[in-house]
């Protein structure tokens, strides 16, 4: 699925933090990789994996991937998703950015 020019122009970048914060791979999901992504008011969704996760990481990842977006991000791990339905709209859009 095609994502917003808005994030593809940060993919060096996004790289970067993902090094940064030890991701090993990182997926967008939602209006991001549709064509209802807002680019004046849509949040992004992002599913993270991380080699190890910490409190810090987390949520420093957060704020750094919502300073490179200049929008609000929702971060989501594999391991928190319990909820089949919410599993199963996230695999429907799911969109890989990047893999260490």
């Amino acid at each position: 699925m095609p994502l917003p020019p808005e994030i593809l122009a940060k993919r060096t970048e996004l790289a970067e933090l993902c090094r940064r914060f030890r991701v090993k791979r990182l997926e967008i999901f939602g209006s991001a990789t549709t064509d209802q992504f807002d680019p004046s008011r849509s949040d992004v969704d992002c599913l993270a994996e991380f080699e190890e996760i910490t409190f810090h990481g987390y949520f420093g990842f957060i704020e750094a991937l919502e300073a490179l977006f200049g929008r609000h991000v929702d971060l989501l791990t594999p391991r928190s998703i319990h909820n089949k339905y919410l599993l199963a709209s996230i695999n429907r859009t799911r969109t890989l950015i990047y893999a260490a």
